[in-house]
């Protein structure tokens, strides 16, 4: 329209939704303003109080709910990428609200021109031909008005008789067992149906995808339910399946549902590519059905705009009395964002976004393709928009263990232990990729044939979030930096459980959930293993035992916290990104738990020793006390009598005390140290309990590395043969004046050996001197003899 001939009103609006886009987009924006003089009276709310606010503090106020506390941690972006064309559909809120004001005529025009040629433009745009649109906010609404209508269109007295006629003659809805979840159960809840309406197809086992519906087995069950007297209503396809992207084979189910009459409704992520020029048949196929459910707000990048669910049916009445069709103007405008949206873009911005989201999904395919231990799921789905891997690696020697399908020769226990190991290593993966590269919009799910597993789908996040092919780029080059800490964590597994089960002392806690290296709990003395409650003491050790084993500052991460289904502390060993002496590391557990015991027993006893000891010196003081009483005498007690007894015969007593030998743990009297002046050196403390022992590392070698073959022996021989040499040195340079006296004192006695005999005798023992060889202070020895 030209700007020219344009309604103020609305070109005013326009420029105050940009306004107010920009005030909210920036998350820096402080108002400057001070707040005004608040009421006293506390009846109304703040905001509500004076004369109102203005445009800008209102805005503001809607910024600081959107954001939140800035105090707070960034979990996310705060607001997705919108562009003009998001700003357009956001306008198309506003000018809703905005005709809703015009007269019922123009009002009536306007709404009908907007739905008809929002309806035209998809079913040219995705090749449904002849249908009708109904534009609904959440997802399955749609689908649940088919349902509606397919009731109507097949119980004929569903009007008038209701429910009686259904119970007469049940309908049946099929789902297929990859559908999303929930979806039976939405349905069952807006139609009013009982759950055993509900038939779950199940997937292919022996041929095709296991995603895919089985076709075989859907006309059986059609089948048993028309013997039954029941009646096959409906059936919900599936072109790119929610979770895998995988298609059903809808050429082949729609000629089921010609056959027995059942409505086909297909939906998926996949059916955003009947845009472009090329189509798989499978996908091509859907345009054949009877109704289809489309996202194009998640494919094009807009906001705030509705599904859209495609039908073909002849009968107004039927669709009205289903909901699909309404007379309310208001219902009408729910299509006024995308067609807003449509006119911006242009068909070829349409297919440009659609096509790039495509390319961005084979781009990241074929790079997987390059990646050992990666398995891509949908390599058979060429044209899919979805791509979802997982870590795959089988250990030399042993059975795969992260197949789906368990080895023969694996107990059930040992395959779903394996399986959760597998789902906590790709868990990890997942989670790690999503914080490296934000802008890929990956999700972490679960599979019930494959495990978890990370999915990129583009469609519906590359328009939101921005993503190009360097994105993808970078995510590849991230996956293959995380590979050789899965790989490595992964092989040293079963390692640390074989050396944890062989250390006395220490328990492997099989805890499926943890991605590392393992999870080990101490077993102290007074632990009861036949109980699953907390530990006090063990808490206490097992947190000593973190914190020492962090400061070794190896590049393990060491963790604290509850067993698996108990309440029990235990050490979390985290991933490993080289090669790590396992043995070396469970022994370091195992020796720094013991010391953390020790010296906490140790200081327990010591405790009660210092308590004893006191009672026993408070007793022996009182009779002391009391026999200095009886030796004295009762006279010497009265202060007059016994001042003048004391000045005329003094009593000659000694200091008597006692003290508190800590080593010994007794009490020992005071006298010696009054009389000798000098306090005793008492027992011999006992040696502090060390931990094991130091294995001899290389200079800039970490606590817990794995040396090269050969390098131990090497380092252990080369730092004993240099401690000896220091050694023979230091005894052989003692200077002129100790050599002299050994000279001398060796003349004084004829039977003992020469100096040069016992020098090398000596060298000998230590293994620093060879006897062919003579040193040259051995040489100066003798000259001075």
């Amino acid at each position: 329209m030209d700007a020219t001939i344009a309604d103020p009103m609305l070109a005013e609006m326009g420029k105050n939704l940009k306004e107010a886009m920009k005030m909210l987009e920036d998350s820096q924006r402080r108002t400057e303003e001070e707040n005004g003089k608040k009421l006293v009276s506390g009846d109304i709310p703040g905001p509500l109080q004076g004369s109102g606010q203005d445009m800008v503090s209102i805005l503001q106020l809607v910024q600081n709910l959107m954001h939140g506390d800035e105090d707070e941690e960034p979990q996310s972006p705060r607001i997705q990428n919108i562009g003009e064309q998001g700003h357009m559909a956001l306008l198309g809120h506003s000018l809703g609200a905005y005709i809703s004001t015009l007269d019922k005529e123009k009002l009536r025009k306007l709404t009908t021109r907007i739905l008809s040629d929002t309806t035209l433009w998809l079913c040219r745009i995705f090749r449904y031909e002849n249908g009708c649109a109904y534009f609904h906010e959440e997802e399955r609404e749609g689908l649940a008005k088919i349902c509606r209508l397919a009731i109507h269109s097949r119980y004929e007295d569903f009007v008038v008789d209701g429910f009686n006629v259904l119970y007469n003659k049940k309908p049946v809805i099929y789902l297929s067992a990859a559908a999303r979840p929930g979806l039976g159960q939405y349905l069952c809840n807006q139609l009013g149906l009982p759950f055993p309406c509900l038939c779950r197809v199940p997937c292919n086992t022996m041929f095709g995808s296991q995603h895919q519906m089985d076709v075989a087995f859907l006309e059986k069950l059609i089948k048993d339910d028309v013997e039954r007297g029941r009646l096959p209503l409906l059936l919900v396809a599936n072109a790119g399946t929610a979770a895998v992207g995988h298609t059903d084979k809808i050429g082949r189910l729609k000629e089921l549902c010609e056959q027995y009459g059942i409505w086909l409704h297909v939906e998926g992520v996949n059916l955003a590519t009947l845009a472009l020029g090329y189509v798989s048949s499978s996908v091509l196929a859907a345009t054949k059905c009877d109704s289809m459910t489309m996202t194009p707000g998640p494919w094009l990048g807009l906001p705030a705009v509705p599904a859209v669910t495609l039908y073909k049916h002849d009968d107004p009445a039927l669709t009205l009395v289903a909901g699909l069709t309404s007379n309310k103007p208001a219902d009408k405008l729910r299509a006024l964002p995308l067609w807003l949206s449509l006119q911006y873009l242009g068909l070829d911005g349409i297919v440009e976004r659609i096509k790039h989201a495509c390319q961005l999904s084979q781009r990241l395919q074929e790079s997987l393709k390059k990646v050992n231990y990666i398995k891509i799921l949908v390599e058979d789905e060429l044209s899919s928009p979805v791509v979802v891997f997982r870590f795959f690696q089988e250990l030399p020697g042993s059975d795969p263990v992260f197949k789906a399908v368990p080895a023969p020769n694996m107990t059930p226990s040992a395959v779903g232990r394996e399986r959760h190991s597998c789902d906590a290593l790709n868990r990890w993966l997942g989670e790690q990729l999503k914080q490296l590269v934000p802008a890929s919009g990956l999700t972490v799910m679960d599979l019930e044939a494959d495990g978890t597993c990370v999915r990129f789908s583009p469609l519906m996040t590359a328009a939101v979030l921005g993503t190009r092919g360097e994105d993808v780029d970078q995510l590849v080059a991230c996956i293959q930096s995380k590979l050789p800490v899965l790989s490595c964590t992964l092989q040293l597994r079963e390692e640390f459980k074989q050396e944890v089960e062989g250390t006395a002392g220490l328990l492997y806690v099989d805890d499926p959930n943890w991605p590392g290296i393992g999870v080990v709990r101490y077993e102290h003395a007074n632990d009861d293993k036949s109980t699953l409650k907390s530990d006090p003491e063990g808490e206490k050790i097992h947190a000593g035992l973190v914190k020492k084993l962090n400061e070794l500052e190896s590049d393990l991460t060491f963790k604290i916290g509850p067993e698996y289904k108990s309440m029990k502390s235990c050490l979390y060993v985290g991933m490993a990104s080289d090669d790590i002496d396992v043995a070396e590391l469970v022994e370091t557990i195992a020796a720094t738990a013991r010391e953390i015991e020790e010296n906490s027993r140790l200081l327990e006893n010591m405790t009660e020793v210092v308590r004893k000891g006191i009672q026993e010196a408070q007793v022996e003081l009182q009779k002391a006390n009391e026999e200095r009483l009886l030796e004295e005498g009762v006279l010497r007690q009265i202060p007059v009598v016994g001042s003048v007894l004391n000045w005329f015969s003094p009593v000659q007593a000694l200091q008597k005390g006692r003290t508190f030998n800590l080593t010994a743990g007794c009490l020992e009297s005071t006298e010696p140290i009054y009389v000798y002046k000098a306090q005793g050196a008492g027992v011999t403390p006992p040696p502090t309990p060390s931990g094991t022992r130091t294995k001899q590392r290389l200079p800039g070698q970490k606590p817990f590395k794995r040396s090269l073959r050969g390098s131990d022996a090497l380092s252990e021989t080369s730092s004993v043969s240099h401690i000896e040499d220091l050694e023979k040195v230091e005894h052989l340079s003692g200077g002129p004046e100790q050599m002299t006296l050994e000279a001398s004192s060796t003349e004084g006695h004829p039977g003992a050996p020469s100096p040069r005999h016992a020098d090398q005798t000596e060298a000998l023992k230590k293994g620093a001197l060879r006897p062919e060889v003579d040193h040259p202070q051995v040489e100066g020895l003798e000259s001075l003899r």
